[in-house]
């Protein structure tokens, strides 16, 4: 039978998990590909976290809690938006989920009519089209290229902003850029959105605590605090804690959104998980001394990438401010050709041509929405990188 719903057709397959798919498919068949294609930070999960979910189960803490997560979880979160960003929420402001990216769907499918239009600066996360899709949403695309500093520039919001505009989604520091939005950065697009307040803001942090070389980080609602009772300010535990596979995001919001959300959410998946709510507990309450260490790691393995990838003829890659990826230009392999004679039309004919010969996987910037670039990872050792690095330069020195 082929009657599945009309709105699985506005939906498109993970760039990303098919890389992911095949890498695999090459482990199973003994070679050794290396994957610098997934965003998944290679530390564990801290001890302290891991003891906090233990004694959680021991203590029975394994039953239903509140729709939008225990009232421990959501005064830590109350407190961690005051510590660090000076944002006051209160309870009933406060939403818990499994994974940041229900969060964004609950979001969606709360607030979206069809129609309805989401603008989404390029290049963007791959999930965020697909979400608004989802919501039966339009998802407007505005490029943001590397001149621009790969950052949502004024004049070009005010552009794209139309009488069916609901959000603008803002993800900072970036996947998959590294690009950090500033203060001064996001005052400009403020003065945009004082103009149109029809429209709300949902800015995607979960890269907040991986910024580099002083850059201090700045979330919309604290940066233009009158855009507060519109934004939705999005975080989780994943990729700062090394919580992946935890599955637990938050956000903080207007209390009426955020009732509106849980709507959804109590006929999904009602609620995170028990446990991982007590991870994150522990996570967002316990020592933090980690994030500096851990952050340091990543500095210098970007530090290591950038300066590889900037010398191979063909590549320019931009310094990422923030994040664990790096998104070189590959413009200059265009139009050259493999020993075999395969011509590299496209950043996809670049990604599968590395992966193929020198077993590499990579993702091709058209799955971000701008091309030609790649999405490297830096999650991963130094030794793991040294060697990427240098099978990339063996590719590009054959290219013709």
């Amino acid at each position: 039978m082929n009657d599945f719903a009309s709105r699985l057709s506005r939906v498109h397959p993970s760039v990303i998990r098919t890389l992911n798919q095949r890498t695999r498919e090459l482990h199973a068949n003994g070679r050794n590909p290396i994957d610098l294609g997934i965003g998944e930070p290679d530390f564990d999960t801290p001890e302290n976290i891991k003891r906090a979910a233990i004694e959680a189960i021991r203590r029975g803490e394994t039953r239903y809690t509140e729709i939008h997560g225990s009232a421990e979880l959501r005064d830590a979160i109350r407190a961690k938006f005051k510590r660090d960003h000076g944002l006051e929420y209160s309870r009933d402001q406060i939403t818990v989920a499994a994974g940041a990216k229900l969060i964004m769907f609950n979001a969606m499918m709360a607030t979206l009519d069809a129609g309805d239009e989401v603008i989404v600066p390029a290049p963007y996360w791959t999930t965020y089209p697909d979400v608004i899709r989802i919501a039966e949403g339009i998802p407007v695309f505005v490029p943001c290229p590397q001149e621009h500093g790969f950052k949502l520039r004024a004049d070009d919001l005010e552009a794209a902003i139309t009488p069916r505009t609901k959000w603008l989604l803002l993800n900072s520091p970036s996947n998959p850029t590294g690009s950090t939005y500033g203060r001064e950065d996001l005052a400009a697009l403020g003065e945009v959105l004082a103009k149109y307040d029809k429209v709300r803001v949902l800015t995607d942090d979960i890269y907040e605590h991986l910024v580099y070389d002083g850059v201090e980080f700045v979330t919309m609602a604290q940066a233009v605090p009158s855009l507060a009772e519109r934004t939705l300010t999005l975080n989780g535990v994943s990729k700062a804690y090394a919580m992946t596979g935890w599955r637990l995001g938050y956000a903080g919001g207007p209390a009426d959104l955020i009732k509106a959300m849980g709507n959804v959410q109590q006929q999904s998946s009602t609620h995170a998980s028990s446990i991982t709510q007590a991870a994150a507990l522990e996570a967002l309450t316990g020592p933090q001394t980690i994030l500096e260490e851990r952050r340091e790691s990543f500095r210098q393995r970007r530090d290591l990438v950038v300066k590889a990838l900037d010398a191979i003829d063909g590549l320019s890659c931009f310094q990422p401010d923030g994040s664990f990826f790096a998104y070189p230009s590959c413009a200059g392999l265009i139009g050259k050709k493999t020993p075999d004679g395969v011509c590299m039309k496209t950043d996809r004919d670049f990604a599968a041509h590395l992966l193929e010969s020198e077993l590499v996987s990579v993702v091709p910037g058209a799955a971000f929405g701008l091309s030609p670039h790649f999405r490297v990872s830096f999650a991963t050792s130094t030794e793991i990188l040294q060697e990427a690095c240098a099978r990339m330069a063996r590719v590009c020195a054959a290219l013709r």
